[in-house]
């Protein structure tokens, strides 16, 4: 039998059939001339109230009507995850414009069929930087006619055949030309919205086959903010309450939803990128920070190494109070001294005084989720995909349970079939894959119900944990089948381990191609004294090493069945990137590519003269 939850609660004060244009005019009311966004520009923070950001909005969105551009048409967004993300959306959201965000680092040629795919007639860039990427993915006759650059100056080039080029306030010129001659253009535009048009199409990063634009609409993405952030019992709506730190892709919707619930709260919004959010967590101290769990496993890595790494009675302590988070067990005392004494270290890395976490994207391993939460800080793991808008389920505030993923938001359903796979329904899922109506009807059928793909479980209290993709469930040639997702997780949060992939397809027992953290390596040669020049191919063949890492496989084993265990493993001196192609935008593992390229590595481990170290049982 399967089994099914809804969420709890009616959330009254939340209707479902709102836009998101509607969210930014009653914020605008609301809140309308206190600070909102903030980003880096210059030498210092360029930021806008919500007033001048629906007035910057709306005078875009006028000046594309101006050059022909009709509600329906696509434009696409090439652009950095900051303010400007965001006027060009809302400028898109007031006409009636369904954007197409594309991904800053994926390859040309899946842009390319994306801006084919979508018949693009506009394309938004950030600056010439920008341009010069994404111009290798524009055909030399026909694609976008219009391209919209924020900052500097585009090269020539960049009008060949025939396209208009425009910075943005040569836009907001043209908006507010018409403006001046109709004082009532913005209100019709805002009445002419529909909660259920289409608002965006986001194309999957694709972790198997090419992508899928994802049609979401207004009312997905308005009702999921709003519910969702309804969810953080005691958030403070307002320019005085929540600061939010925000440096997640806006290309990808969970950043995206985050700010429209911001948005809708009145809260101020900070704008970071990856190599700035150690220094942007210290000043800007947020209270809202939304992130994924490779950024926690990174940050949990670099805590343990400087424990490691300290010296003295500072360093006994600091180890103490590690040790002491990792504990099941509570003492009230202990754990209070753990907390003066180290714990509050660690929150003050984060700023002090964070008060919300949500954490999604990809599953956090469950042991680094309890220590994270022991030391106070307020992980709130949720569940969602593209497909959903994001969320379908979320740790509450005050009741995280390590592992699992939360109960459902108000007025979603979550079912379990037979074989284990999450159904989900209600109105967060898409409308579709855009120009795809078989791959539609072949996770969305007639009563509304989402094959998301994850195999999960729901608990007696309705909170789901999920145990793996179903498309990465593989069966052992003895007929057992192995979940991999649970193993590759706990190694992936260990120090030494950047990602791991399980693989034993048809063989009589699971393996593992293991990608260590170079610069884990490199600390521990000089610890064994193998010298400070070293390449990493040369580190993974030392046998000290190798031991170190079959030590860290038997952890990662401890307690999971016996088929599942992982019996033999390599060290892979390479990284898994983006740029390699074996990472999507979204920093998922494409399994199919990796196991391709390594495919003598994989059938090495299963030969009869394999010398690696055996993993303990």
């Amino acid at each position: 039998m399967s089994s099914r939850i809804s969420g709890s609660g009616t959330a009254p004060r939340t209707r479902l059939d709102v836009t998101l244009v509607d969210l930014l005019d009653d914020a605008v009311r609301t809140y309308g001339t206190r600070e909102a966004f903030g980003r880096r520009h210059d030498s210092g923070w360029e930021t806008l109230s919500l007033e001048e950001f629906r007035a910057r909005a709306a005078r875009q969105a006028l000046g594309l009507l101006s050059l022909g551009i009709r509600a329906g048409d696509r434009v696409a967004l090439f652009l950095d995850s900051d303010t400007r993300f965001c006027l060009a959306d809302h400028a898109c959201l007031l006409a009636g414009f369904p954007d197409v965000p594309l991904y800053l680092t994926q390859a040309e040629d899946v842009t390319r069929y994306v801006l084919d795919h979508c018949a693009a007639r506009v394309l938004y860039v950030s600056d010439a930087e920008r341009w010069a990427v994404v111009a290798g993915s524009l055909k030399v006759d026909g694609g976008p006619e219009i391209i919209v650059c924020f900052d500097g100056v585009l090269p020539p080039e960049a009008g060949a055949g025939g396209r208009r080029v425009l910075s943005a306030a040569d836009l907001e010129d043209l908006g507010r030309a018409v403006e001046s001659s109709d004082a009532d253009a913005v209100t019709r535009l805002v009445k002419a919205r529909s909660a259920d048009e289409p608002a965006t199409i986001i194309y999957t990063s694709g972790t198997t086959g090419r992508p899928k634009g994802v049609v979401l609409s207004h009312a997905n993405l308005a009702s999921n903010a709003l519910l969702a952030f309804e969810s953080l019992t005691g958030y403070r709506s307002g320019p005085d309450g929540e600061v939010v730190l925000s440096f997640l892709p806006m290309s990808h919707v969970f950043a995206r939803t985050l700010c429209y619930g911001a948005i809708a709260h009145g809260s101020r919004i900070r704008f970071s990128t990856p190599d700035r959010i150690v220094e942007d967590l210290g000043t800007i101290r947020p209270t809202v920070f939304a992130t994924v769990p490779r950024v926690l496993e990174k940050v949990y890595a670099g805590i343990c190494a400087k424990t490691e790494a300290a010296s003295g009675a500072k360093g006994a302590i600091a180890r103490w109070g590690l040790r002491r988070a990792r504990r099941t067990e509570r003492s009230g005392p202990l754990d209070r001294l753990a907390d003066r004494l180290v714990w509050t270290k660690w929150r003050q890395a984060f700023g002090g005084r964070l008060r919300f976490m949500p954490c999604g994207g990809a599953a956090l391993d469950a042991s680094l989720g309890s220590v994270l939460l022991r030391a106070g800080l307020p992980v709130l793991e949720g569940y969602g995909l593209t497909e959903t808008s994001p969320v379908i389920t979320v740790n509450r505030p005050g009741a995280s349970r390590p592992g699992w993923v939360g109960t459902p938001l108000p007025h979603v359903e979550v079912r379990i079939e037979e074989d284990g796979e999450i159904l989900t329904r209600g109105p967060h899922v898409m409308q579709g894959y855009y120009l795809e109506p078989e791959e539609t009807r072949q996770v969305l059928d007639d009563d509304g119900w989402f094959r998301t793909g994850d195999i999960g479980e729901l608990s007696a209290d309705g909170s789901l944990r999920i145990t793996d993709r179903k498309k990465s469930l593989f069966k052992l040639s003895t007929g057992k089948y192995v979940t991999p997702q649970p193993i590759e997780n706990r190694l992936a949060a260990h120090p030494l381990v950047e990602q791991a992939v399980v693989v034993g397809a048809g063989r009589q027992f699971a393996a593992a191609l293991v990608f260590p953290v170079e610069a884990a390596l490199v600390r521990m040669a000089r610890s064994l004294g193998l010298g400070e020049n070293l390449a990493v191919a040369d580190i993974v063949r030392n046998e000290a090493v190798r031991q170190e890492y079959a030590r860290v496989m038997g952890e990662a084993n401890a307690g999971v069945d016996p088929w599942v265990a992982v019996k033999r493993f390599l060290l892979v001196p390479e990284p898994v990137s983006v740029d390699n192609g074996l990472l999507t935008p979204t920093l998922k593992v494409r399994r199919g590519r990796v196991e391709s390229r390594y495919e003598s590595l994989i059938a090495a481990m299963y030969s009869d003269d394999f010398i690696e170290p055996v993993a303990p049982a």
